[in-house]
């Protein structure tokens, strides 16, 4: 191998992949990214066997050949050289030498055969997705994904078609987020589990991105890629809850308040909080009250009113702020609405004008 390319293109690629690679003791080729260089073009893929990543740039090519190299030492390197200039990359005796005009390294390699093979999914439903769109909705609901593994389905974003719609949801069994994003195309028979761990890499490579995206989807794996970029996700073999049962379609109170302000109210509740993120939420309408105290035996109290518009019934009920915060990061609308069912019932989050997000989260016992 021999070639000649840019570093901002290099680097590109390189930021791509090398974060899929992980340290795996009985695995260790899993911590290497794979160079190949064919067709005028170099290739780097990676897999930690969970997920698969394949993309390519153009480059000079003197000649062609492959190469494995620890995938945090390549990438480090990399991000790291100073020249904005060419980068060369050249297989001697067996190892990678990497060469700028003020620079040389060698870089041990590993056996190329060793590699395993980023899967291609090409036995499935096949379809195009607008990709903003895509990542819009993982960002919408993925922070309520629960982050232990023992429910499998419950570590993952759900993602199914309904009507004109694909339908983004994510719970840990405390909150749950739904996204609807309008879609052109119905995939009415398009339903899958996609592992949490996976999102942050999914939105990562795909958020720049202003187009189409083709997705590939089988019983076990989904793939996703556009241009020189390809991606293949584990899918998770299980059932989701059937969540909207516990949806609310009445409620006894409600709260419409300024994002910014409840923004604003809750990162000073950050600082009073107590061990278990607890803020205790007041509403009384007939007297046009909303306050939020928090309590913390070491460091003091806090009480704010906000101003808002209420009615219904008056309500005093605990949650983790927390869970309240995390919503409102993704909520477009200026105004959200709180809608409540009682002190033992979950609270209803939604955007004034925008009724594609729906938030639910439950109270805490006091």
């Amino acid at each position: 191998m021999k070639i000649e390319c840019t570093k901002e293109k290099l680097l590109s690629i390189v930021s791509k992949t090398e974060r899929v690679t992980s340290k795996n003791p009985t695995l260790p080729v899993l911590s290497y990214l794979l160079l190949e260089v064919k067709n005028n073009n170099l290739q780097i893929k990676a897999t930690n066997m969970d997920l698969g990543i394949e993309a390519a740039i153009p480059v000079k090519v003197d000649s062609d050949g492959v190469v494995a190299v620890l995938g945090s030492v390549f990438g480090n390197l990399i991000s790291n050289i100073q020249s904005d200039k060419s980068v060369f990359l050249e297989t001697i005796d067996g190892n990678l030498q990497i060469k700028t005009e003020s620079s040389k390294t060698i870089i041990k390699t590993y056996p190329p055969d060793d590699f395993p093979t980023v899967p291609k999914v090409s036995d499935g439903l096949s379809f195009d997705l607008d990709s903003k769109k895509f990542i819009k909705g993982l960002k919408s609901v993925s922070f309520s994904s629960s982050l232990s593994g023992v429910k499998p389905e419950l570590s993952s974003v759900y993602i199914y078609t309904d009507n004109d719609s694909l339908v983004f949801v994510a719970t840990d069994s405390f909150r749950l987020a739904e996204k609807r994003i309008k879609i052109t195309k119905n995939n009415s028979f398009f339903s899958i589990l996609i592992p949490f761990k996976n999102i942050p890499d999914i939105i990562r490579i795909f958020e720049e991105f202003d187009g189409d995206i083709n997705v590939c989807l089988s019983k076990n794996q989904i793939s996703f890629s556009y241009e020189h970029n390809y991606l293949v996700s584990r899918v998770i073999d299980g059932v989701f809850p059937d969540y909207k049962q516990i949806i609310p379609n009445e409620y006894k109170t409600e709260v419409i308040v300024l994002k910014q302000d409840l923004l604003s109210t809750l990162k000073i509740s950050n600082i009073f909080s107590d061990k278990f993120n607890q803020v205790n939420l007041k509403i009384s309408p007939a007297n046009k009250v909303f306050e939020i105290t928090t309590k913390n035996s070491d460091i003091g109290e806090n009480v704010n009113t906000i101003s808002s518009a209420l009615s219904g019934d008056d309500i005093a009920v605990n949650f983790n702020y927390k869970y309240i915060l995390d919503c409102l990061q993704v909520i477009e609308s200026d105004s959200v609405s709180l809608s409540f069912n009682g002190i033992s019932k979950p609270l209803t989050i939604r955007g004034v004008s925008d009724k594609t997000f729906t938030y639910i989260v439950m109270p805490m016992n006091k």
